[in-house]
């Protein structure tokens, strides 16, 4: 093998290693932002299921408003 054959060898071997590192640092970010974002996502669902709890309990007081006062109105 001759020099310039091995030179060439070793930089392609060189530009290998810079991708493979690029590569996982993409990956150990992809991760974290990953986990991040499956946080948000399990905050956001209780938010939600709250914000539906909070819905049922006003609606079910609005209704019982509305049938107490059709009671008073039909007693009047």
């Amino acid at each position: 093998m001759s020099e310039s054959t091995g030179n060439i060898q070793e930089q392609d071997l060189r530009a290998l290693e810079m991708r493979v590192e690029e590569l996982i640092r993409a990956c150990i970010h992809l991760k974290d932002e990953n986990k991040t974002l499956r946080a948000d996502v399990e905050l956001l669902s209780r938010e939600r299921d709250k914000l539906i709890e909070n819905n049922a309990t006003a609606r079910n007081r609005v209704e019982a408003m509305i049938d107490k006062l059709k009671s008073l109105e039909s007693e009047g």
